[in-house]
């Protein structure tokens, strides 16, 4: 029960802060980096009976299915003691998993029939740093959890 809520707060925390990130970064380009939009917007136009509202709602419980499925790896991980959930080792997994997902991207997008028009290099380029955010901020969440749950035994 303890490991489900420790991927649940990681993975929720994690991706809450890369996609504010993704927003930020969004801004300041002028150019839509949203994973959950993107998502939305490669379901609507695989199932084009959904309506927006659907496509974009799906894109949204995507992009969080894939982080709390990163997150379950590292969860892991830290339990393990393969890896410390500390800042230093968040920074170089967070690089890892950006990598891993420019990788997935690029699939997904060569493989869709109807890919967006879009600079895929400027959007694989801030998916790396947006995913040390998330790895960074799901450590984060990892932690705050620990020191609550350790702190509400010892109470």
């Amino acid at each position: 029960m303890m490991k489900t809520k420790e991927i649940f707060i990681s993975g929720v925390t994690g991706t809450t802060f890369m996609t504010l990130f993704s927003y930020l970064v969004s801004l300041a380009d002028g150019e839509n980096f949203s994973e959950p939009e993107r998502l939305g917007q490669l379901t609507g136009r695989l199932i084009p009976k959904l309506d927006k509202q659907q496509s974009q709602a799906l894109g949204w419980l995507g992009h969080y299915s894939v982080g709390l499925l990163f997150t379950l790896v590292y969860v892991e991980l830290w339990h393990r003691g393969k890896l410390k959930p500390d800042l230093k080792t968040n920074l170089w997994l967070g690089g890892l998993s950006g990598l891993l997902a420019v990788a997935v991207w690029k699939t997904t997008f060569k493989m869709h029939p109807l890919p967006p028009f879009l600079n895929f290099k400027k959007y694989y380029l801030q998916l790396v740093p947006a995913h040390i955010v998330f790895a960074v901020f799901a450590g984060i969440g990892y932690h705050i959890l620990q020191k609550t749950t350790s702190y509400a035994t010892n109470n």
